[in-house]
């Protein structure tokens, strides 16, 4: 990828997700940052002479089985229709041949008509929904909510961000194990599987995070729960929420409510106008925090899953740093 590809890139994927920008530095960032062991290639469809589409494959933080690939096709909206997706979608198909996949993943809007289309009729089946949900900044009051900081108070529940706890030198690898805990339970079109402590790290040291907005929630010392937020450098003004979660032993008690009134708080005061974030569509709790605390609901994205292959008994056990001697490393959304 030389400067040209990578505009040429993301100048296709904001066209195609124009609610979801991007930047050329956002690209770059994520590239070379990916593990060495990381699976992931970007093919271009042009006619003649202008590029019209794009497809690649790669591989996500969380499901590191060497066999499991997320992909993607986008083509312009004009150039539909026309034969493009199908070629890239082909070529893909024979460049991912080599390595033995077990299943490809992909997602795109349940208002993409033509992704869904396109998506169906290369054989992917829907696995599961994520509601996307905004909430406008301004129309949130904390100080509606102070009783889940007197809440947190009464049962001796700390909240503190990342930055806040520098002098404690357990705490990345704390942090480490709280985000593994909580993935854990997290609904996915596939299990996820551990990421080793070194990639976890790239991950969370990129300039789009926000580590004064990554808030973990501690009993006596314990970290139990957290919320983490990450900039859109295409919208100064907007917010994504990466993972709000609570250990099993904690939940039920308004933790993950009093973390996600923190991030406000700090979109608030930092003048963010707009957070968004994503929520499978049965997971009541979470939704329910959203829902009371503002947040709109918008057309749900849709996880598909294309089986290629039968399961063997070794693939409970393969990961990719077994397979290639490294560790996996975050993709972005796949998107038909």
């Amino acid at each position: 990828m030389n400067d040209e590809d990578y505009r040429l890139a993301v100048d296709i994927g904001n066209a195609v997700w124009p609610d979801y920008p991007e930047t050329v530095e956002e690209w770059k960032e994520s590239d070379a940052k990916r593990s060495r062991a990381e699976k992931w290639g970007r093919y271009f469809a042009e006619l003649e002479g202008k590029t019209i589409g794009y497809a690649y494959y790669a591989q996500s933080i969380w499901v590191n089985h060497p066999g499991k690939l997320s992909v993607g096709v986008l083509v312009l909206s004009e150039f539909r229709n026309r034969g493009a997706g199908t070629a890239l979608w082909q070529h893909l198909c024979r460049e991912v041949e080599q390595f033995d996949p077990l299943r490809l993943r992909t997602s795109t809007r349940e208002d993409y008509e033509d992704g869904v289309r396109f998506a169906l009729k290369q054989g992917f089946t829907e696995k599961m929904r994520d509601w996307e949900s905004r909430l406008e900044t301004a129309g949130l009051d904390p100080s509606e909510w102070k009783r889940y900081t007197r809440r947190m108070a009464e049962q001796g529940i700390q909240i503190k961000s990342v930055v806040e706890l520098e002098s404690d030198p357990a705490r990345d690898r704390k942090l480490y194990e709280l985000e593994w805990s909580i993935v854990k339970d997290v609904p996915s079109s596939e299990t996820p599987a551990k990421v080793s402590f070194e990639e976890f790290q790239k991950v969370w040291d990129r300039s789009n995070h926000v580590p004064d907005a990554w808030f973990v929630a501690l009993d006596n010392g314990e970290y139990v729960g957290s919320t983490d937020v990450w900039l859109s450098k295409a919208e100064p003004h907007l917010l994504y929420v990466g993972l709000t979660g609570v250990v099993r032993s904690h939940r039920g008690r308004g933790i993950a409510t009093a973390l996600k009134l923190r991030s406000v708080e700090f979109a608030r005061e930092q003048g963010f106008k707009e957070i968004r974030t994503w929520n499978e569509t049965n997971n009541k709790v979470i939704l329910d925090i959203n829902d009371r605390m503002g947040f709109v609901r918008q057309p749900a994205h849709i996880d598909f899953v294309k089986q290629m292959r039968e399961e063997r008994p070794e693939d409970a056990h393969l990961t990719i740093e077994e397979k290639t001697g490294g560790g996996a490393a975050h993709s972005g959304v796949a998107a038909i």
